[in-house]
């Protein structure tokens, strides 16, 4: 089993390493939109023997010998995941949400079938049709992208499905803060006849609360991480309606992937029966609460933010009027130990690279137990941090400690 202090024995130069991580999550705050923290329960499964296990195949038909009781685990895995989004079939052998997403195209598509994506620049995924990712390599993406609200222009979205004839169109993104209407995209698909395939990956806990319109009942496809606000172990799974599941499957393996993770399988059946909890429910709707809190923070200190607020998890900064571009403030902010990232803001005159933007998340500070008003404190901390750094990075620092102390990781 996993024992830190045997790694220590073992091989010191890892520890090491290790050790140091774990102090820099306890003392950190943590507000990277697609990073949480997971049960001790989760963590144990990761690091269990099921490691051991090859399991080619699915639960009663493997390639290998030895797996019934893997099996038994898997099959819980995906059971739960039915019944949380209300799926008629779910795989969860995908090892990440870019698999799972390659495992949809891989199903339904042929080299150069259109397929229509929100932009990366304007909150879209790298997996949505970026130039420089497979999907943008093998498909004719088309991309769509935010008015200048910031929200998803719709209009704009049918026009380019109606004059492109897309396969498959994919909504989801991994920086958008409004929630979407998975009706209108249904709506759209329909018209042109394409797949409707929804990347939920930052969505899903809220999804799996209720407190976001769930894409199940519309879409053909909905892929998704299992971190993020699922708030269980890295990996990835795909769910859709029962038309398609041998033909998903194929997919999965032996279409893009060997052996599963049977590991990480154990600790996305723990999360999800985790997030079958009705304390779940109240944990998601902190999520949403802190978001809400911090935006309002950050507005009322001059801040400004794409599209004003945010309808769920995150928020995406616009630091055009702070005069500063998105790395230099991760590193500031980095550098009084609160963890961002830069991103890109819809039309961003800096490259991505460079960025006018940082996304700020609440899973990760929710998790560790903070509330509306600690929101507050750490809006004072991004402000004084950005707006005069050298003046204030010892106060901020100060301000992290005492919010880090007061709510201990593990």
């Amino acid at each position: 089993m996993y024992s830190f202090e045997s790694i220590k024995s073992a091989d010191p130069a890892v520890a090491e390493a290790m050790d140091k991580e774990i102090k820099r999550q306890n003392s950190h705050i943590e507000l990277i939109a697609s990073e949480n923290f997971v049960s001790k329960e989760v963590m144990a499964a990761m690091g269990s023997p099921l490691t051991n296990k090859y399991a080619e195949g699915y639960p009663g038909k493997r390639y290998y010998g030895g797996c019934e009781y893997v099996d038994i685990v898997e099959d819980l895995a995906r059971e739960r995941a039915k019944k949380l989004f209300g799926a008629e079939h779910a795989n969860v052998q995908p090892h990440s949400g870019a698999q799972a997403n390659m495992g949809v195209f891989f199903a339904v598509l042929e080299p150069g079938d259109t397929v229509l994506g929100m932009n990366l620049a304007h909150g879209g995924h790298l997996t949505h049709g970026s130039p420089v990712n497979i999907s943008g390599k093998h498909y004719n993406i088309i991309p769509y992208g935010v008015n200048d609200e910031g929200f998803i222009d719709y209009d704009e979205l049918r026009q380019k499905a109606v004059e492109n004839k897309p396969k498959l169109i994919i909504a989801g993104a991994s920086a958008y803060a409004r929630s979407i209407d998975f009706a209108k995209f249904k709506e759209i698909a329909d018209e042109v006849e394409a797949y409707l395939m929804v990347d939920m990956a930052h969505i899903a806990g809220l999804v799996a609360a209720g407190l976001h319109p769930n894409p199940v009942p519309y879409a053909d496809f909905v892929t998704t991480t299992t971190h993020k606000t699922l708030r269980g172990p890295r990996g990835g799974m795909i769910l859709c309606k029962e038309e398609y599941a041998k033909m998903i499957d194929k997919a999965i393996f032996p279409g893009i992937q060997g052996g599963p993770l049977m590991h990480v399988i154990a600790a996305k059946a723990i999360s999800f029966g985790e997030s079958l909890e009705d304390s779940f429910k109240v944990y998601q709707q902190q999520i949403l609460n802190n978001a809400k809190a911090l935006a309002e923070g950050l507005t009322k200190r001059g801040i400004q933010l794409v599209s004003g607020g945010t309808d769920n998890h995150l928020m995406l900064v616009d630091l055009q009027n702070l005069e500063i571009t998105g790395k230099v403030a991760e590193k500031q902010l980095d550098e009084v130990r609160v963890t961002c990232n830069k991103n890109t803001i819809p039309n961003d005159p800096q490259s991505p690279f460079v960025t006018s933007g940082v996304r700020l998340g609440t899973p990760a500070v929710t998790t560790r137990g903070m509330n509306e008003e600690d929101m507050d404190v750490i809006a004072e901390i991004i402000y004084i941090t950005l707006t005069d750094f050298d003046s204030n990075k010892e106060k901020a620092i100060k301000m992290v400690e005492e919010l880090t102390s007061k709510y201990p990781l593990y």
